[in-house]
């Protein structure tokens, strides 16, 4: 059976810790994140909701210092040491072929069918929800006590083909997102929290 968990709000601590007094890192702790920890990650972002529970995301953990120096590499300048340092940076993608997996994924219905032969819809739909799942990724990791650094600013051909490409889990049809450190961050390497609008500014209530 289904829990309910209308009405039990988290407490002021953990929206902390999610939301308020959150921060995207530039620099590390010297600290390691264990196999355990990025597959807890994973046991969490996978829970959150996609389009037909299509899950398109496809991740690639850089933890050696090997992966690492390889994606650095392929990124701007100003991006380079923050993934170097980082104890494991998360390579986000997504796959264009997603409904190949729809049958087992979302088996209520054919939703596969809904997207053969559309391959701009598909595309479109893949990185909306690896984009979702992303930020599903980053809650998650900040819930189990670890910090974030997301960031473009990378040749994305370039990881494509040196990172999904001649995967055999992965393949050519993978395109990646965006890239997030992951760690413990130094406090020391944050700049002030930027301006956040108040509610009147961007919505409405209609």
């Amino acid at each position: 059976m289904t829990k309910q968990f209308h009405g039990h709000a988290l407490s002021e601590e953990a929206l902390d810790q999610l939301f308020r007094e959150a921060r995207s890192y530039n620099g590390w702790l010297d600290k390691p994140v264990s196999d355990e920890q990025i597959e807890a990650i994973h046991a969490l972002m996978k829970m959150g909701p996609t389009s037909a529970n299509m899950q398109p995301a496809r991740i690639v953990w850089a933890r050696s210092a090997e992966a690492r120096e390889k994606l650095s590499a392929l990124a701007m300048e100003g991006n380079r040491e923050k993934i170097e340092t980082a104890p494991v940076v998360a390579i986000v993608g997504y796959d264009i072929d997603f409904h190949e997996n729809l049958p087992w994924l979302f088996p209520h219905t054919d939703a596969k069918s809904w997207f053969e032969g559309d391959e701009d819809g598909r595309r479109s739909h893949a990185f909306r929800n690896s984009s979702l799942q992303g930020a599903y990724l980053m809650l998650a990791a900040r819930a189990l006590g670890l910090d974030c650094g997301p960031m473009s600013g990378f040749d994305n051909a370039a990881v494509d083909k040196a990172f999904f490409a001649d995967d055999p889990k992965f393949g050519p049809r993978v395109r990646s997102n965006f890239i997030c450190g992951i760690g413990y961050g130094d406090a020391s390497t944050i700049f002030d929290r930027s301006p956040r609008p108040d509610f009147e500014t961007f919505c409405t209530i209609a």
